[in-house]
């Protein structure tokens, strides 16, 4: 298997567009955070080293990355914008850690929440297949706003990356758009780098620029195109945030679906990325399971049920509960109108006593009368 040396994921970007106090990469989307799902990706790799670059409030994105994983390696980005500027501080740390810079490096944006390990594995196998300097990841997609342009010279190959303020008429008609994930050659990427300048509209150091160095230095460079561009979409804004939950959720759903859980509707059924649901479970309109919850075969959740952190047992019944780091026996009938929380018992309206009492031993006299 292809190792990478290190993945490196940028996340020091400021997010303004989110309008919100917490940092952009911070923001949950299915039970993780962007940042979460980014690094999610990046580990299944298994990459020798995960390195994130942090600027815009750095402790707290510092602290989740390292929540996430102890072993993570922290780079500061320096008051000189741009992704290249980002990578080249991560470089800087990645030596002084005293790691070994040689091999592949990957590139990819703490934004992006449904890349996966395939498509980074995909990447990563073209790359030292091909042995070139450069391979980046691009897609075809209907608009381009915003997005650099893959400029591809007369042979097809990939000549440059026009960033969106920097590029001609022709070059904003191009629909081949950079996706921000690439790996490069370490050596290459070092190198280049050390002749990045600022020459550029927005006055950055762009990572796109190595691309052209290294096509000037004889090295290659190709492109690999996702035929799945909403895989590779990046969060900008609530309403981006908003459509890749919701596709995010449609996919959780029909991998459910397949593998044998019936959704009565899944219009307003959703799922976090770690629920796990077995066999021949039902779920009702109005649910959602959320966090860590799992629901065994024969269960029925639902309708109007919100499940956080909690384990359903086998052919348990659920309706119109609400409840946080519960536990339902198997056979259990709960619901409805009840609320559970761990330690804290639960209330329903059929409860003929003042209406609170251990939560385990009423769930047990539910399952047994």
């Amino acid at each position: 298997m292809n190792r990478a040396a290190a993945v490196i994921v940028l996340a020091a970007g400021a997010g303004t567009r989110m309008k919100s106090e917490t940092p952009k990469v911070l923001h949950p989307l299915a039970g993780r955070t962007l940042l979460g799902h980014a690094m999610t990706a990046a580990w299944d790799l298994e990459p020798e080293l995960v390195t994130v670059v942090v600027r815009h409030e750095k402790e707290k994105v510092a602290a989740h990355a390292r929540a996430l994983d102890p072993e993570v390696l922290i780079a500061e980005q320096d008051e000189i914008p741009g992704t290249g500027r980002a990578v080249w501080c991560a470089l800087q740390a990645i030596s002084g850690a005293g790691r070994d810079l040689a091999g592949p490096l990957v590139v990819i944006a703490g934004d992006t929440p449904l890349l996966d390990g395939a498509t980074l594995r995909e990447l990563l196998d073209a790359h030292v297949h091909d042995q070139n300097a450069v391979t980046v990841l691009t897609a075809e997609v209907d608009d381009a706003t915003g997005y650099g342009r893959i400029v591809r010279d007369e042979d097809g190959l990939v000549a440059s990356i026009v960033e969106h303020r920097d590029a001609t008429p022709a070059q904003l008609a191009i629909t081949e758009i950079n996706t921000s994930i690439s790996v490069f050659d370490a050596a290459t990427l070092v190198e280049a780098l050390g002749r990045v300048d600022q020459a550029n509209d927005q006055g950055e150091m762009y990572l796109t620029d190595v691309v052209a160095i290294a096509r000037a230095d004889g090295k290659p460079v190709r492109a690999l195109a996702t035929d799945d561009p909403i895989t590779v979409e990046g969060v900008n804004d609530r309403v981006q945030l908003a459509a890749l939950r919701a596709e995010l959720n449609r996919r959780l759903l029909e991998e459910a679906m397949r593998s044998g859980v019936t959704v009565v509707d899944p219009g307003t059924t959703w799922l976090d990325i770690d629920v796990l649901l077995e066999p021949d479970v039902t779920i009702h309109p109005g649910t959602q399971l959320l966090g860590t919850t799992t629901v065994a075969s024969g269960a029925t959740i639902g309708p109007n049920t919100t499940l956080i952190d909690t384990t359903v047992g086998s052919d348990a019944t659920v309706v119109f509960a609400y409840a946080v780091d519960a536990a339902v026996p198997a056979g259990a009938t709960i619901g409805p109108f009840q609320v559970l929380r761990e330690g804290e018992g639960f209330e329903s309206d059929q409860q003929e006593s003042d209406g609170r009492s251990n939560m385990g031993q009423s769930i047990e006299q539910q399952a047994s009368g």
